[in-house]
């Protein structure tokens, strides 16, 4: 689980509920089923016509994986540098099948780096391996960034439905006023709540949630482009201490592998 998500999330919550309960004890006035029906009802209608259903849903599943850890931290940017730096040693040593061998686990893991070590093994040179990876960093990021977009939207929608049922609210309201003045309340309540939800859905859950699933995109592309630096240069045949220095050059100082350290423990 992602504590900070939780932690930030909660918080947020109990911002809102203890500022309601300071002005009022009855908070079931901000309760209004017809309100959030038609903020989020109106979204997901809005946005299940302006994107293929499929996508929709797979956005709509990273409101719940926002939740959930991280794939990819800092330490393990260290590892990657210090994986890619023992395959060098490796292959100087014994060769390309070596390699191929100690690889064979790691495909059914990670298929991007199984992808890699298949081009570095087949005899590709750098550039051809730097280029065909740098191809599925690029492709694999624009689709996996496609619930982004589309969180972003029904962002920007929610607020204009909360409008809506601002409107509704209101029409509601100015019929009652001459016939049954009791239904006023009702029909501005509905129009208050409808503009509140509609705001509260879009800044406290939809575009947190777009945010946190881009850049963990972000940092996952990041990773990929440090290992294929890595395997580019593996292809190469270059020597353990210049692909250790060319990946650290991708990274904070703070996190740099070094190999004199390692073979040190």
């Amino acid at each position: 689980m992602s504590l900070p998500t939780i932690i930030g999330f909660s918080l947020s919550l109990l911002l809102l509920i203890g500022s309601v309960l300071e002005l009022t004890t009855n908070f079931k006035i901000f309760l209004h089923l017809s309100g959030i029906l038609m903020v989020i009802g109106g979204t997901l209608a809005a946005t299940l016509v302006a994107f293929e259903a499929r996508y929709v849903k797979m956005a709509l599943g990273m409101l719940k994986s926002v939740f959930s850890s991280p794939k990819m931290t800092r330490g393990m940017l260290t590892n990657e540098v210090a994986r890619v730096v023992r395959w060098a040693y490796m292959v100087q040593k014994s060769g390309v099948p070596a390699l191929e061998a100690d690889a064979k686990s790691i495909k059914g893991q990670d298929a991007f780096l199984g992808f890699g070590v298949n081009l570095v093994v087949s005899g590709y040179s750098g550039a051809e391996v730097r280029q065909m990876l740098e191809n599925q960093i690029e492709t694999t990021f624009q689709r996996h960034t496609v619930p982004v977009e589309i969180l972003k939207y029904m962002a920007s929608n929610a607020p204009a439905f909360g409008m809506i049922a601002t409107l509704i609210g209101l029409v509601v309201m100015l019929d009652s006023m001459g016939t049954d003045p009791s239904k006023l309340g009702a029909g501005m309540a509905v129009g208050l709540l409808g503009t509140l939800y509609g705001v509260l859905f879009a800044r406290l859950v939809i575009m947190p949630t777009a945010e946190k699933v881009h850049q963990r995109e972000s940092i996952v592309r990041f990773r990929n482009l440090l290992v294929t630096e890595g395997l580019a240069l593996l292809a190469d045949r270059r020597n353990p201490r210049f692909i250790q220095d060319a990946m650290n050059s991708f990274l904070d100082p703070g996190i740099h592998f070094d190999i004199d350290k390692a073979q040190k423990k």
